[in-house]
């Protein structure tokens, strides 16, 4: 049983329970003086404080993936990584790995679709960043060998980890799940972090002197990934999707690209970019590229192009209702908005997993395969 199993966290749970009520149970058996009654009272305290430390510990690894396996926990994965050189001219797109999918028949690519780890590079903009791709079953099946497949990227929040949007908040099996029981069409996911001149937060925004990261998601990664892929080139063909961070750059990529992207999906997202000392001076002083940064400024000040958006708020909880309400207002045709209000939800792994599953069966019905 894996680390953040829900075997494990249930047992630990149960366990926990059990000895809480052994220890109402004994306590007046242990009552009693000498030195037996008093080791026992020790004994049956510290260990009922273990494993209630254990249930939370384990609890809190399962929402925040602190660690991903035992060995990770105990310092036993030594495992080193991958070096991959990216000469000029060098294919834009390296896999380093695969993983199998937690559904059944998972194993095989045909049933349960494929993880694949990356790395990316990107032509223009000369960043170089991992990711992951997650294929659906029916790009292994022979039937669709020849048909091309929409694909979204999705993004982390700010530093976040990529396995967070696999592990924790289930993005390729919700997926598969979807398209499992028709409620959207088979789709390609790129998944990797907006941190991509780590520790640097960027934006997602192109600074000047500095790395270019909105040309990274803008431009290299659709063309790194449909050269390498069975994913068409066109607008219609491609998403964007993320949540806080990964939000705000998911709607901005959308609205700036809308002869890349057809679609952007901003869970829990804000609207301006940020300016903090995570993210350093980001425009250099040009006033004209900080307006460009805020969303809500472009809506009223720029051309909108064909772009569709979803927005993420709750009425209790969220600190973005208002701005986006909002961009809801601004936004005019011929681009359209939906949106996703919670009666209540907080800036969370919980609130995102509601939003997740309708967001994607929004997202595929935004984009087309051909």
């Amino acid at each position: 049983m894996g680390l953040t199993s829900t075997k494990v966290l249930v047992l630990a749970v149960v366990v926990a329970v059990a000895l809480f009520l052994a220890t109402v149970l004994l306590w007046p058996r242990l009552a009693r003086g000498g030195w037996r009654s008093v080791t026992g009272r020790v004994g049956l305290l510290l260990v009922t404080q273990v494993t209630l430390f254990a249930a939370v510990g384990l609890a809190a690894n399962r929402s925040f993936l602190f660690y991903g396996s035992w060995a990770d926990l105990f310092g036993q994965e030594q495992g080193m990584g991958v070096v991959v050189d990216h000469a000029a001219g060098s294919k834009d797109v390296r896999v380093v790995g695969t993983q199998a999918l937690d559904v059944p028949g998972g194993g095989r690519p045909e049933v349960g679709g494929q993880i694949q780890k990356v790395v990316v590079a990107g032509e223009r903009s000369k960043i170089v960043s991992p990711a992951y791709v997650y294929l659906p079953p029916e790009y292994f099946q022979e039937r669709y060998a020849k048909r091309t497949f929409p694909a979204a990227v999705v993004l982390t929040g700010y530093p976040g980890a990529a396995e967070n949007l696999i592990k924790g908040l289930k993005y390729p099996r919700t997926a598969y799940l979807q398209a499992k029981e028709g409620r959207m069409q088979p789709m390609i996911l790129v998944i990797l972090r907006p941190t991509v001149a780590p520790p640097r937060d960027t934006e997602c925004v192109d600074i000047p002197g500095g790395p270019q990261t909105e040309t990274f998601f803008a431009q290299d990664l659709p063309k790194a990934v449909s050269e390498t892929y069975r994913v068409g080139t066109k607008p219609r063909n491609w998403g964007f999707m993320g949540h806080s961070t990964g939000g705000y750059c998911a709607l901005k990529i959308a609205l700036r690209h809308p002869d890349r992207f057809a679609a952007g999906a901003g869970f829990s997202a804000y609207y301006r970019a940020a300016e903090d000392v995570t993210t350093g001076d980001l425009f250099r002083g040009d006033d004209r590229l900080r307006k460009r940064a805020d969303l809500l400024w472009s809506l009223d000040h720029l051309p909108q192009g064909r772009s569709s958006f979803l927005v993420t708020s709750s009425k209790r909880g969220e600190g973005n209702l208002k701005e986006t309400r909002e961009f809801i207002r601004k936004v005019k045709s011929p681009a359209d908005v939906s949106s996703i209000v919670l009666e209540s939800g907080g800036h969370n792994f919980n609130t995102w997993n509601r939003e997740i599953p309708p967001g994607l069966v929004w997202m595929g019905g935004k984009l087309s395969a051909h």
